[in-house]
């Protein structure tokens, strides 16, 4: 926007009507602010229970793994 074009769409504002759309970009702004926040930690938790459930599938089968092991050798498997 050229520095003509903003003067003359200040003319046509007074200054409470500024201030008030000011006040209404800043809670726009809050409120995307928020939504955003939401987003990111809503995408963080399932990324953090999809590699909970991997790495508790991956114990087991490791447990499993170690169970037939130590069935084959003949004795319990010794955990250090």
């Amino acid at each position: 926007m050229s520095t003509e074009s903003q003067h003359s769409m200040q003319r046509l504002y007074s200054a409470a009507d500024w201030n008030a759309l000011h006040e209404q970009a800043l809670r726009q702004a809050q409120a995307l602010r928020r939504e955003a926040w939401a987003d990111f930690w809503r995408g963080t938790d399932s990324v953090c229970s999809a590699g909970l459930a991997t790495a508790q599938r991956s114990a087991r089968r490791l447990a499993h793994s170690l169970g037939r092991h130590a069935q084959l050798r003949g004795g319990p498997v010794q955990a250090k």
